[in-house]
């Protein structure tokens, strides 16, 4: 069965960090690209950002310079490291696997 498990969301202040991480159960046969899309309220989801097996990242413009996305291919776990976090950061973050499969999202909460 396939699962995704993500960790690390959480209330933060405006300028801190929060890295999260998302496995992929073993029964992925072969994982081509992951990555992490966002869903704040009243908006449509997002990508933030994904990368590929070989390790090619793409980010959305309003993120480059603060999120770094990174993965462990043998562990298949994908990272995403968010630094000088901004409210309009706060959203639903959900693990996307092979453009198909997603994950069941982790709150991130940007508030002073």
């Amino acid at each position: 069965q396939v699962q995704l498990v993500e960790s690390g969301g959480g209330l933060v202040q405006p300028g801190g960090s929060l890295r999260l991480s998302c496995t992929a159960s073993r029964f992925f046969f072969r994982i081509v690209s992951m990555g992490w899309y966002r869903q704040a309220p009243g908006k449509e989801r997002e990508l933030v950002a994904d990368i590929t097996s070989g390790g090619i990242t793409r980010y959305r413009d309003s993120v480059k310079g603060r999120f770094t996305i990174s993965r462990d291919n043998a562990k298949n776990t994908v990272f995403l490291q968010m630094n000088s976090l901004e409210p309009e950061d706060t959203a639903v973050y959900y693990c996307h696997v092979n453009s198909y499969y997603w994950g069941k999202g982790t709150l991130v909460t940007v508030s002073s």
